[in-house]
């Protein structure tokens, strides 16, 4: 069994004391050597932590304390190594950055589908299915016939919105929308924002992409590619199996083993996608602190020798 229980979380809950819940939640996590980053916010808790499996299950009993936390879920991974450096409890104004004054996931989300529900919905021709991850997560996998948005950030999507909204536009005359995203925190913002601009029947994926690859068989999927998960693995298929992408340390962009057999990739320096806007003295600067991380790596493993 690997060693780190990573635990990613997120509620939408009024918080208003956000601002007094940061220090004592720090603390804990500190006492319980769990590593990771934690968002709070009025709108509620978003995050990712990890550490050892008494670690995580100290946190998480600390926060379901809180009798509005009580029903917090989380999903779990494992790995061999740990994920994060460091812990940081942040506060923010919004626990996924929409930027919509209004926008009430508590109160005005869309109606919750089942992922064995899920493809008879997005089979329908008069859903309009809208993938909300950002641009270089759907790059790598979606599902059938879903619209990419293509945007750089969540906080692009209220714009793409209104711009399909207009006549002529993807959205125009459609009332019935079904939305999806990795795990389900901006598909419950997304389809607040529908609803609060006017859109009858929104629908979005329970759990998300994650829960509907863990529970619904290869054979029955509508999936198409890997989904890109915020963590170590990258990227994950059907029953979450780690997939084929890596990711550019340069970029940060995910890049499959082909494009890592391209002559444009270089471990830490450039990839496929950003080899082009990159400049060979920035490369020559990144080969640099390479050089510096494995003379630091071999060090430090020659003190523990």
């Amino acid at each position: 069994m690997p060693h780190f229980l990573t635990a990613a979380l997120y509620k939408f809950v009024a918080l208003p004391d956000f601002r007094q819940m940061q220090a004592p939640l720090l603390a804990r996590c500190q006492e319980a050597e769990v590593k990771g980053t934690l968002l709070l916010a009025e709108e509620g808790i978003n995050g990712t932590i990890a550490g050892s499996v008494d670690g995580i299950e100290a946190v998480l009993d600390y926060l379901r304390s809180d009798p509005r936390l009580a029903d917090l879920e989380h999903k779990r991974s494992y790995s061999e190594a740990p994920p994060f450096q460091r812990m940081k409890v942040r506060l923010k104004r919004e626990i996924v950055t929409l930027g919509v004054p209004g926008v009430s996931p508590t109160q005005m989300a869309g109606e919750y589908v089942k992922p064995h529900e899920w493809n008879r919905l997005i089979e329908d021709p008069e859903v309009v299915v809208v993938d909300c991850r950002n641009d270089y997560e759907v790059a790598i996998g979606s599902f059938a016939g879903a619209v990419n948005p293509h945007t750089r950030s969540f906080s692009e999507l209220p714009a793409w919105v209104d711009r399909e909204s207009a006549p002529g536009g993807l959205l125009a005359g459609k009332p019935r929308v079904a939305m999806f995203c990795t795990g389900g925190i901006r598909c419950e913002k997304s389809t607040a924002l529908m609803r609060m601009k006017g859109f009858d029947e929104v629908y979005h994926l329970e759990g998300g992409i994650l829960k509907y690859l863990e529970t619904v068989p290869e054979a029955a999927s509508s999936w198409q590619g890997e989904c890109f998960v915020f963590d170590e693995r990258v990227s994950v298929g059907h029953a979450l199996v780690p997939g084929d992408y890596a990711l550019c340390l340069a970029c940060g962009h995910p890049v499959s083993a082909d494009e890592r057999a391209n002559a444009l990739f270089e471990h830490g320096v450039s990839c496929p996608h950003c080899h082009p806007d990159t400049s060979e003295a920035r490369r020559a600067e990144l080969r640099q602190r390479r050089r510096q991380q494995a003379l630091a790596a071999a060090h430090g493993a020659g003190a523990d020798a």
